[in-house]
């Protein structure tokens, strides 16, 4: 029979409370997301003082240009209702140099605003092409269907299409990877050679590096396809791509590392963050009225919020320390000599040297970055898997890395190294690695097989 009754029982259980959620978030913000969300918190919180230092945190981009065009248009006319220079003036070849703010369509215009002759037509036509291209300068337009589509003629088109492919940089608005090469080609003088068939016949076996299959297809000698293929490879098959990377965002270390004394000190990178505070204006207001209405309810639950991310954010820097400390005291051959004395390192031990939890450890390093003496690196790159040796020490994964890169640099190129050979050296070197590892480490190194670095 089943009975009902009431009892009382212990329990012990995690809760996770908001401000404890709030903490671990800080901590795997990156110096810039920290800016970013303390910035939200002062919004939304009256009773935050954000005291920001005067820090550019990214390269911002430029404001389009498309919206002024026809205004610079017509401010480039003259009365007969042509575009061009002025000409009394000679042609300014400075003028159409790329400038290092430049984007890659402004790059264009500026060198579209120095042709003499063209119809207002003509002018819409060649920027509206101008901005369709990519970020590597490619066309990726149906000139049919868009010439049917804008009431241009094919021809007219094509026109306009030309006359930018004759823009700098050479190869812009090319269509094709093999057309881009070409428009390169033909601005060098090259001529009407055998290196344009390998272009438009053979790229693909010249990608494998399969120079006997072309040498036989152009009935000449694999010497001269190898020269063939080194001008090729000089070519730039992105052109527009120098221009891609004004917008991007510059990196701020979390974490500064100096050799003072013989010895390495840490600091936490505290330049360009805020400094977090209470207003003073609330402060004395709630002093001043003790009463619990509504009004001084919320000014106390909002300063209890401010109090609790000042402290979290004392925390996060604690633990920033802590950890980086760890590191440098455990990697301190890497700082001494360099990548060969990175030492294999997992984040439980640093768990362990530190007595923190393994899940903050990999919170605190995630996304963070430390200005060492030997460069900027992310702090990531300190963790890295062991590799056993023939004397039972450990390698690390980044030095065997450098070691693989080494061999293949100082190779025989008419005889590189397959990933079975190098793997065999490395054996005789103490490092047990199977080739299926060499092969992956290769490829992450963006180092190309041993079939396609060979050279005839």
């Amino acid at each position: 029979m089943i009975q009902f009754g009431l009892k009382q029982e212990q329990t012990l259980k995690l809760a996770m409370t908001p401000e404890l959620r709030q903490a671990i978030q800080m901590l795997q913000y990156s110096s810039v997301e920290l800016l970013s969300y303390l910035r939200e918190q002062a919004n939304d919180n009256p009773v935050i003082d954000l005291q920001e230092t005067d820090l550019t945190i990214g390269i911002g981009s430029e404001p389009s240009a498309a919206q002024k065009d026809w205004k610079d248009y017509d401010d480039n006319r003259s009365g007969d209702g042509y575009a061009h220079s002025s000409t009394t003036q000679a042609f300014d070849l400075l003028a159409a140099m790329a400038n290092p703010a430049d984007t890659l369509y402004e790059h264009l215009k500026r060198q579209l605003g120095l042709v003499r002759g063209l119809t207002e037509s003509e002018y819409r036509r060649a920027l509206y092409l101008i901005g369709n291209l990519d970020e590597k300068g490619y066309l990726e337009l149906d000139m049919k269907s868009d010439a049917r589509l804008s009431g241009a003629s094919p021809d007219e088109a094509e026109k306009m299409l030309a006359l930018i492919q004759r823009f700098d940089p050479a190869g812009v608005a090319a269509r094709s990877l093999e057309e881009c090469l070409l428009l390169q080609l033909r601005r060098d003088g090259s001529g009407e050679g055998p290196i344009f068939r390998v272009v438009e016949r053979h790229l693909g076996d010249l990608a494998a590096n399969r120079l006997q299959k072309i040498a036989d297809a152009l009935g000449t000698g694999i010497q001269e396809v190898q020269r063939i293929a080194d001008s090729i490879r000089r070519l730039n098959p992105r052109p527009g791509a120098s221009f891609a990377g004004q917008e991007r965002q510059s990196v701020i270390a979390d974490i500064t590392v100096e050799k003072i004394g013989g010895e390495y000190t840490v600091f936490v990178n505290e330049t360009g963050a805020p400094r977090v505070s209470i207003n003073a204006y609330y402060n004395r207001l709630l002093r001043e009225q003790p009463n619990r209405d509504e009004a001084c309810q919320y000014i106390h639950d909002r300063m209890a919020a401010a109090s609790w991310l000042i402290k979290s954010l004392e925390q996060r820097r604690t633990t920033l320390l802590r950890v980086s400390r760890a590191v440098v005291e455990m990697q301190r051959d890497f700082f001494e000599h360099g990548i060969h004395g990175l030492k294999p390192l997992t984040q439980k031990e640093i768990a362990e040297t530190t007595g923190l939890h393994e899940s903050t450890i990999s919170r605190a390093v995630g996304n963070k970055y430390m200005q060492t003496p030997r460069g900027l690196f992310e702090l990531k790159y300190f963790f890295t898997s062991s590799l056993a040796s023939a004397d039972g020490d450990a390698a690390s994964s980044e030095s065997v890395k450098l070691r693989i890169k080494v061999m293949i640099d100082g190779e025989d190129k008419r005889k590189p190294l397959s990933d079975q050979a190098i793997t065999e050296l490395l054996t005789q070197e103490g490092l047990e690695l199977s080739r299926r590892t060499v092969a992956k480490y290769r490829e992450e190194m963006r180092i190309l097989s041993s079939a396609k670095r060979k050279r005839f």
